[in-house]
């Protein structure tokens, strides 16, 4: 039986093991900067099979009115199976939407049928400024 609830205990080994099995490098070389980002995040949930750890969703912002999805990651061999679509779908119950993701097909494709337009699709534009990205661009 798989279960979403809550994550509120840090355990760095299941989510640096989390991370780097998605390919999410920054966050697994700077394994001090992910624990930070974690204890300041406004909502975190895990996916879990028992107490394995499948996946997360971690999102910021003022907890009212906008958040901001910071992370959704399933290990690989859960994907394709409804486990982030619940993910989303557990946040997307409260707040209002923007977010930002890699231009892949497969990720374009996902957020689509979650009812995600793109930018360009509601003729606005979305600017960013970065230091470092978990984007491929």
């Amino acid at each position: 039986m798989i279960t979403i609830r809550e994550y509120n205990k840090y355990k760095e080994d299941e989510i640096l093991n989390l991370y780097k099995r998605v390919g999410w490098t920054n966050y697994v070389n700077n394994p001090f900067m992910l624990k930070n980002a974690y204890a300041n995040s406004l909502k975190i949930f895990g996916t879990y099979k028992k107490e394995k750890l499948l996946g997360i969703i971690r999102v910021v912002g003022d907890g009212y009115s906008i958040i901001f999805i910071q992370d959704i990651l399933v290990l690989p061999e859960y994907q394709h199976l409804g486990i982030g679509t619940a993910l989303l779908k557990k946040i997307l119950e409260t707040y209002q939407k923007i977010l930002l993701t890699d231009k892949t097909e497969k990720t374009i494709q996902f957020y689509k049928t979650m009812g995600f337009k793109m930018d360009i699709e509601i003729e606005c534009r979305a600017f960013i400024q970065m230091v470092a990205t978990n984007c491929i661009l």
